[in-house]
């Protein structure tokens, strides 16, 4: 019996979760693995390597070079995993099955870029992981799957990270297994909202903290850009610190100060004004001591 036949182009740790998955299963075949051009996934390509699967790199997977190259592994489908080249008609079209990809957003809200960031900032409580098909649009083809996972004041960017790579992966290669069996079912993403919205790549200058906000958004904040993020960065006078961790203050009362000022100071931390009330900051860089009075911009 003829196996499925991937296509893969994929980059980072839910690419190489999904990979295991799908190698361990006899019935299926990784024809190649096509990583990012301009930062080859130097594990990807070492798992590749191990299980003797074609691993390459090209500059523009809509040519016509590339297609002549891709015909040769005969693919009923390709998948997308954090790749970042825009697919083409012609290319998402040319397997049987044409062309998935998987998201860390709950589609058709959060498309686009960086959505484990924003969705911390926006507040949610939740987010999706989302395979859909790929069209000649950002993340608006028919969606295949949808997991929703909770999200809790005790999670930040690093544990959503952690938990999207391993959904990734699982609803990923269900879906596959769905589509293999036939079973796959599509549902139009206008069925949900016939807008839904997209967030924007978030770029240098974008982890500047104000403190001019409420303290739950300055919270929202700080977690949405720890590490392996850029941190929340602030100034005390001409010092830059970099901010990790606040925390609510439990009751704390709402009142007019100057946002940003630093109000108490003690060995667990210090508490900053902010628009409505104040915060704890309790891990941070960049400067040792911070004392009652300095301001923060």
């Amino acid at each position: 019996m003829k196996r499925f036949s991937i296509g893969y182009f994929a980059d980072g740790p839910w690419a190489q979760e999904a990979l295991e998955k799908l190698v361990g299963d006899a019935s299926i075949r990784v024809a190649f693995v096509c990583a990012r051009f301009d930062r080859p996934d130097e594990i990807l390509r070492d798992q590749a390597r191990r299980y003797a699967i074609d691993f390459f790199t090209h500059p523009k997977v809509n040519s016509d070079e590339f297609l002549r190259n891709v015909a040769l592994h005969d693919c009923d489908l390709f998948v997308s995993m954090s790749f970042n080249q825009i697919f083409r008609k012609r290319l998402i079209e040319y397997p049987r099955l044409h062309t998935i990809n998987c998201h860390a957003g709950k589609l058709p809200y959060y498309r686009g870029r960086n959505v484990l960031n924003w969705v911390l900032i926006n507040d949610e409580k939740e987010f999706g992981i989302t395979v859909h098909y790929v069209d000649e649009g950002i993340d608006t083809g028919d969606i295949l799957a949808q997991r929703v996972l909770p999200i809790s004041d005790q999670d930040t960017y690093a544990t959503l990270l952690q938990r999207a790579h391993a959904a990734c992966a699982e609803v990923l290669y269900e879906t596959i297994k769905k589509m293999q069996d036939g079973q796959a079912i599509r549902t139009s993403q206008h069925e949900i909202h016939p807008v839904g919205f997209y967030c924007v790549r978030r770029v240098d200058g974008d982890e500047r903290l104000s403190w001019n906000q409420p303290s739950r958004d300055v919270f929202n904040f700080v977690r949405a850009v720890c590490e392996p993020g850029p941190e929340a960065r602030t100034f005390c006078g001409a010092t830059e610190i970099k901010i990790s961790r606040v925390e609510l203050v439990p009751e704390a009362p709402l009142f007019r100060g100057v946002p940003g000022a630093v109000l108490g100071c003690d060995a667990d931390g210090f508490l900053v004004k902010t628009a409505d009330s104040f915060v704890k900051v309790v891990k941070w860089s960049g400067m040792e001591r911070v004392r009652i009075g300095d301001r923060l911009r």
